[in-house]
């Protein structure tokens, strides 16, 4: 039967509440002054954070595209390191990319040159020849033969 002070009944039980918050044991000597380690923190809940830097992925591109299409690359890379730079955030990739793009440039550029050095005088006279023989296929002295038109 029912108390009239008391509301509830003694047959009753009351309705289960979540047990109390109760700090996580630590192991022996986990912390403690003269045990040399510390406690470790507790690990958060959810998927580790990520902090993705802006241009990261530009910048690997480039570096990539270094190798192969310069001019494309050091674009992209200078997008890169410049958005990257925006964020506070360096940009190892993009930096690489501009280098190495930059240097191949140069060292095409260079070769362009020698190649056009070694090979106008050759294409010169092959055309002093033509113009001296006239059309027709004649074989030179030093064994090659050229086809004038």
């Amino acid at each position: 039967m029912s108390d009239p002070q008391n509301p509830v009944d003694p047959q009753q039980q009351p309705a289960s509440q979540p047990p109390a918050y109760q700090p996580p044991q630590q192991y022996p000597g986990a912390g403690d002054a003269g045990s040399g380690y510390a406690a470790a923190p507790p690990a958060p809940y959810g998927p580790p954070a990520t902090a993705t830097v802006p241009g990261k992925t530009m910048g690997i591109v480039a570096f990539i595209l270094s190798f192969f299409v310069q001019l494309v690359a050091l674009i992209l890379g200078i997008i890169a390191l410049v958005q990257s730079r925006k964020a506070g955030h360096s940009n190892g990739w993009a930096v690489a990319a501009i280098i190495i793009s930059s240097v191949l440039m140069v060292i095409g550029i260079i070769v362009g040159i020698v190649v056009l050095a070694v090979f106008l005088p050759m294409i010169g006279d092959l055309a002093q020849q033509c113009a001296e023989l006239g059309p027709g296929r004649h074989e030179l002295p030093s064994g090659i033969t050229i086809t004038c038109g």
